[in-house]
């Protein structure tokens, strides 16, 4: 296979970062983030509560995805190419650091530590999408590993996250399903090329949000309740991986049912 090596342009790197960032920043600004929409229905008022912040870390989330966009189109491998595969990660990674940014006090040493921290990660999830792009690039390998292991990171710290705020599963299962279903769909996919198992997926994501339901009214912390849910998310995404490629069920469930026993073991040690 011909090696190649493409680095994102700078400018346009530096630029993207900064405007999400620059989005989660103005959302701590607000004074006032909760608004109310009500209107009448056949003599009956209906009144929403919406929060604003809420908003801001959805819309970061779509400009993620538009600036992934714009940063592929200067890929000299991407002319005429959709760029739709590369916004699951950035959408997610955008997703998830806006919730515990929007969770945690602003002004305080663990909002400043988690900003920064999120830059770091949006800048590695750029630059592994635009290197991913090509297979024969030298730098595929490890771009590969930082989008798997950002994914389900992502997935924990959104498990956490939400965990903590104590979401009411209404708000729950719809998110655990998303989140589910593109970590698994791009993990897959990064693993097996070009093949884009979409019924695979759907089906680990609704395993992921019956077992989160289930956890959901258990009296655990939110470490365990996040590992308890990452464990058969990978188990069951790498066991997929491994019959899609041909492997025998026994020999390709020593290693999914291995690291389930272990990240569940840590679960219960560490909560």
């Amino acid at each position: 296979m011909k090696t190649n090596h493409y680095s994102p342009d700078s400018n346009r790197l530096s630029v993207l970062t900064a405007t999400v960032l620059l989005a989660f920043a103005l959302a701590r600004l607000l004074a006032t983030s909760a608004y109310f929409l009500s209107f009448q229905v056949f003599g009956r008022i209906i009144r929403f509560e919406f929060d604003l912040r809420v908003v801001i870390v959805l819309l970061a989330s779509g400009l993620t995805a538009t600036g992934m966009d714009w940063l592929l189109r200067s890929h000299p491998m991407m002319k005429g190419k959709r760029t739709v595969e590369h916004w699951f990660v950035p959408m997610l990674t955008a997703l998830v650091l806006g919730v515990p940014l929007y969770l945690l006090p602003s002004g305080t040493l663990w909002w400043w530590v988690g900003f920064s921290a999120g830059g770091i990660l949006l800048v590695l999830v750029f630059w592994a999408e635009y290197v991913v792009v090509s297979s024969g690039d030298t730098s595929y390998p490890t771009a590969m590993v930082v989008l798997t292991v950002t994914s389900f990171a992502l997935y924990l710290i959104l498990a956490l996250a939400l965990r903590y705020a104590n979401t009411r599963l209404v708000f729950l299962a719809p998110a655990f399903f998303g989140a589910t279903f593109f970590v698994s769909l791009r993990t897959l996919h990064l693993r097996l090329g070009k093949q884009w198992d979409v019924a695979w997926s759907a089906g680990i994501a609704l395993i992921g949000i019956q077992l989160a339901a289930g956890l959901h009214y258990l009296p655990i912390s939110p470490i365990r309740y996040g590992v308890f849910l990452l464990a058969p998310l990978y188990a069951l995404t790498s066991l997929a991986a491994s019959l899609l490629e041909g492997m025998p069920l026994r020999i390709a469930a020593v290693e999914p049912v291995t690291m389930l026993i272990l990240i569940w073991g840590a679960g219960i040690w560490l909560g």
